[in-house]
């Protein structure tokens, strides 16, 4: 067993279903297979030696839709695992949550 893993470690988090991406797969998916278009988009426009500030606004436009699914993802993440804001009945958690998903959606623009 490698040095880093500890079986007696009370912060490990244990496998579990992502319920939240079963729940949107199509969505996900789709968005997935937009992005796989939009890399096949910059892989066409360097074959054609499109200019540069082309080949740029493509890069930009998948890094945006790679946050953009980031951002979905983390907050998803938050809102089934940790504390869903709108849910749960522990004010300060629900509070704290929402806090954290607008931090998330500011820093992930």
């Amino acid at each position: 067993m490698p040095a880093w893993r500890c079986p007696d470690a009370a912060y490990r988090v244990s496998p579990y279903t992502m319920s939240h991406t079963i729940n949107n797969k199509a969505k996900l998916i789709a968005r997935v297979r937009r992005l796989k278009g939009q890399i096949e988009a910059i892989e066409r426009s360097l074959e054609a030696e499109a200019p540069c500030g082309e080949v740029l606004n493509l890069v930009a436009s998948v890094r945006g839709a790679v946050t953009g699914l980031t951002a979905e993802l983390i907050e998803d993440h938050i809102r089934e695992h940790i504390s869903h804001p709108d849910k749960d009945e522990d004010a300060a958690r629900a509070q704290g949550a929402a806090e954290l998903i607008d931090v998330i959606r500011t820093y992930l623009k």
